[in-house]
């Protein structure tokens, strides 16, 4: 018996596991597809993305090998993965390999390995993901499913797979080369006063100098043959210290221009990712507001369905709408009559730019939910409690003194639009009994008795803020507004929430908006499929019985 144990442990450990014992027979039906249901999800994609028009994808390829899963079916797979939260390369092959829904889309081709999925992401669809992606819009516009005449946008940041603690602050980097830049013209007046070399510096010292410099200190050196020492115990000479000193100065100047340039108008990036920048993110598991590499997505949505997306590092949503509209207009060749945004794309830059394309903006004012409460409508220091004469051009406060334009102050934002606001200032605030109601203390260290009200008007934002306040309060705006919660975010919390996605797998600009925009043709998808099953198609908006 013991013999028999010993030969059966034997086979077990063979590499060949089918000599362990019986075989079974896997009974299968000739044809798959019978065994996949008649209102299954992966139907519908495979017959939505053959009515796309994929050239651009094709000519990413030089030679397409037909015993391979061919670049339609290989989007279909990716579509399909992202679709039930697959998004690894291995776990797609994976799939492939054991999943029937996979098999069919194969069409019986063999199944790609995960280097196969990675190398069809990074290099023949990242190329031409943004078309790829306008070609779905144009054809969920050509079966009616959009409306064309409002697009709700929000966006969310996502984590990059760079390193937590790799960060490159710009401030730092120019601090430092700063204070090494002040220590360069004592070098050019030591090679001077030792060795009798001059270097003319009319506009101060710059690194085609100190290169200048070291080939002539070097020629000296060869002139004068005299040898440099290496290793403990030697001592160097003046020539061969003054070298060194300027090759470590070159160096660092290259490697700071090196990170500047990286860097760009960002103020942080990643070594491991050095297009992402590091931002502030809800998810904060340390609870102390650290800040990790990540990037900015936004989607643009309309009936539920995301028609456009784009990646950016900034790190608010301010600067977003317009690159975004732009972005799409270029690839899609839409342009929506409303715009429905929340609070954190508000800006008089944005007003104008939409009022000038004849696009009504129904952005939410960032002092909304302030201005409706009762402490806000009870503080006689604010601006919007104080009566205003057109007129004269002045407000007059509770205690019935008069606030004068007192100069007008011109301010640039980061863009490089210029904004003007009109400076108002209380002639006589002296022997006021209200003045501590009205002037908040804050961080000036003038006493209250001595200051006087002032304070800051950009009319033409104030304007646009009141048109688009009375915009988003009508029922119609409500409307608009309520379903830019349920739907711009419901994409998101598809993304993130149901589809588990909440950290990019890949790095750099182009790979990044290839995983966000696999994720859109997901819930595009998804959405597409539960309207047909639900018949709800062609509907726009979700109806609205409350006022929010």
């Amino acid at each position: 018996m013991c013999n028999n144990i010993c030969m059966e442990n034997k086979t077990i450990t063979r590499k060949d596991y089918t000599t362990w014992g019986a075989s079974y027979q896997l009974s299968l039906p000739l044809n798959i597809e019978c065994r996949i249901p008649k209102d299954d999800p992966v139907r519908l994609l495979r017959h939505f993305i053959e009515g796309m028009d994929l050239s651009g994808l094709y000519r990413t390829y030089s030679r397409i090998e037909k015993k391979q899963a061919s670049p339609r079916q290989m989007l279909e797979i990716l579509v399909y993965a992202a679709m039930n939260g697959i998004h690894g390369s291995r776990k797609i092959e994976s799939a492939c390999k054991r999943d029937i829904n996979f098999m069919y889309l194969l069409e019986g081709k063999p199944a790609p390995d995960h280097a196969t999925v990675a190398r069809f992401r990074s290099l023949h669809l990242a190329p031409c993901m943004k078309e790829t992606f306008a070609r779905m819009a144009a054809l969920l516009e050509g079966m009616g499913e959009l409306s064309g005449k409002q697009l709700f946008i929000d966006g969310t940041k996502i984590e990059s797979c760079a390193n937590k603690y790799t960060f490159v602050w710009k401030k730092s980097v120019t601090k430092q080369m700063g204070k090494l830049m002040e220590n360069i013209p004592s070098m050019f007046a030591e090679a001077g006063e030792d060795f009798g070399i001059h270097v003319a510096c009319p506009d101060g010292a710059r690194l085609h100098h100190m290169k200048r410099l070291r080939r002539r200190l070097k020629a000296y050196q060869k002139s004068e043959g005299i040898g440099f020492v290496h290793g403990i115990g030697k001592r160097k000479g003046p020539l061969q210290k003054l070298l060194e000193k300027l090759d470590a100065a070159i160096r660092r100047i290259k490697d700071y221009t090196n990170k500047l340039h990286i860097a760009g108008e960002r103020n942080s990036y990643s070594k491991t990712d050095k297009d992402a920048t590091f931002m502030r993110m809800k998810e904060d598991a340390m609870k102390n507001g650290q800040l990790k590499p990540a990037y900015n997505i936004q989607f643009g949505v309309d009936a539920q369905y995301v028609v456009w997306g784009t990646e950016g590092p900034q790190p608010s949503d301010t600067t977003t709408l317009i690159p975004f509209l732009k972005d799409m207009e270029k690839h899609t060749g839409m342009q929506y009559p409303r715009i429905v945004a929340d609070a954190g794309y508000e800006s008089e830059e944005n007003y104008l730019w939409l009022e000038e394309r004849g696009q009504e903006a129904y952005i939410k004012p960032t002092n909304y939910e302030t201005s409706r409460k009762r402490s806000a409508k009870k503080d006689i220091g604010r601006r919007e409690n104080m009566a205003y004469d057109p007129e004269e051009d002045s407000y007059t406060c509770a205690n019935g003194k008069k606030l004068i334009v007192t100069g007008i102050r011109k301010c640039k934002t980061k863009t490089g639009y210029v904004s003007e606001k009109t400076q108002y200032t209380c002639a006589d605030c002296k022997g006021c009994q209200r003045k501590a109601e009205c002037i908040r203390a804050g961080t000036s260290k003038t006493p209250l008795e001595e200051r006087s009200k002032r304070f800051e008007v950009a009319k033409k934002f104030q304007e646009r803020r009141a048109k688009a306040l009375a915009r988003i309060t009508s029922p119609e705006g409500i409307e608009l507004r309520v379903n830019r919660s349920i739907q711009a975010e419901g994409a998101f919390a598809q993304t993130k929430g149901n589809l588990s996605f909440r950290r990019f797998l890949s790095r750099g600009r182009k790979n990044i908006l290839v995983e966000a925009m696999l994720l859109a043709m997901a819930h595009n998808m998804t959405c597409l499929h539960h309207k047909i099953q639900a018949g709800k198609e062609g509907r726009f908006l979700f109806p609205v019985t409350v006022a929010a």
